[in-house]
């Protein structure tokens, strides 16, 4: 094993790490004080490095993990988006998201085989950066949710991508609830393709490490030796799948406000997903992203980020606190696409572009 030198930040101040193998390489997300929350420089970092490693014939495959004892990701860092946001610095989130969701689709249409080590808190962002490639390993440690409904946004990074392929309408509920999954529900359900117990990883992970190999199948193989088979505590919300199915499935919010008080759009997202690539998807959430932070709708996303992270009084006061008071017209226009050349997102591989003029 080799710890490369960060050139531009410095060995031990760069927010990703880099592990060189015999045949492949591991990317260390490096910021375990803020539970690798993930920045503009991460999101940027990650893009160059596995660009450039899918373009490295020497490597055969790539893992991620997160660095320190509590996190995978927990997501992306929205505390320093509030604070751009209240510095008019509109433009420079605009730039993170681009950069972030990008990421997203690379990793989703990745050449080489990936191994996600989802060890601790998996969330928002951060399954984003993980769940879209080819292995996901859990653990006993492992804590998964789509907190955004907490803080006035909406679920991002590939998320209406892959909630909307969750059996029945498991994907509604998480994302309009922020209800978490432990690792066996992740394993259960689809989101993992492997569980370990924690004390295996670094067996995991010297043995990856000898590997010689670009074969998907001779990767499976070795996660299987140190998997663990589990299943869902009978407490289980994946026992509960009838009645999340009954009351979930309703077209309209009205109908499933009698169970939840919630905003339509994040079931909007999710439904739509169930018939999009992974590329629509995240042009979508991107233009659903920029609604958001521009505040021509609302600046709820500013107060709950304000209400749950800053002053943390957990008293978000929305601007529009009664579900009867959203029209049509709020819902639409968060979707809503006008093809404007200055602004736009390209992901790679792909000839999407968003267009999006901020009204």
């Amino acid at each position: 094993m080799v710890l490369f030198l960060d050139k531009e930040e410095g060995f031990l101040l760069s927010p990703v790490l880099v592990e060189g193998r015999a045949n492949s390489r591991m990317a260390i997300l490096n910021r375990p004080s803020a539970l690798n929350a993930i920045t503009a420089s991460m999101a940027a970092r990650l893009n160059r490095l596995y660009e450039s490693w899918e373009e490295n014939s020497d490597i055969g495959f790539v893992m991620m993990k997160g660095g320190g004892q509590r996190p995978f990701c927990s997501g992306t860092d929205v505390i320093a988006l509030y604070q751009l946001l209240n510095e008019g610095k509109t433009e420079e989130c605009k730039a993170f998201f681009q950069s972030l969701y990008k990421f997203v689709y690379v990793l989703g249409t990745y050449l080489k085989p990936h191994v996600a080590i989802m060890d601790g808190i998996v969330m928002g962002g951060g399954a984003g950066i993980s769940l879209p490639g080819m292995f996901r390993v859990v653990t006993d440690r492992t804590v998964f949710s789509t907190p955004e409904v907490q803080i006035g946004f909406h679920p991002d990074a590939g998320a209406s991508y892959y909630l909307s392929r969750l059996p029945g309408y498991l994907g509604e509920y998480l994302a309009l609830t922020g209800e978490k999954l432990n690792g066996v529900e992740m394993m259960t359900c689809g989101l993992a393709t492997h569980y370990s117990l924690k004390e295996k990883l670094p067996w995991i992970e010297d043995r990856l490490g000898n590997l010689l190999t670009d074969d998907r199948s001779v990767i499976e193989n070795s996660l299987a030796q140190y998997g663990s088979l589990e299943y869902p505590d009978p407490r289980s919300v994946l026992h509960k799948i009838e009645t999340i199915d009954s009351l979930f499935s309703y077209d309209t919010m009205e109908e499933i406000v009698e169970a939840l008080c919630v905003s339509y759009s994040y079931v909007h997202t999710i439904r739509e997903g169930r018939f999009q690539t992974l590329d629509q998807c995240l042009t979508r959430e991107y233009r659903t992203s920029l609604k958001f932070i521009s505040k021509h709708v609302s600046s709820d996303f500013c107060e709950g980020v304000r209400a749950r992270l800053v002053d943390k009084d957990f008293a978000p006061k929305w601007s529009l606190p009664k579900l009867e008071e959203v029209t049509d017209d709020m819902v639409a226009s968060l979707f809503f696409l006008l093809l404007v050349k200055s602004n736009r997102i390209k992901l790679a591989r792909c000839s999407t572009s968003l267009m999006y003029d901020g009204n």
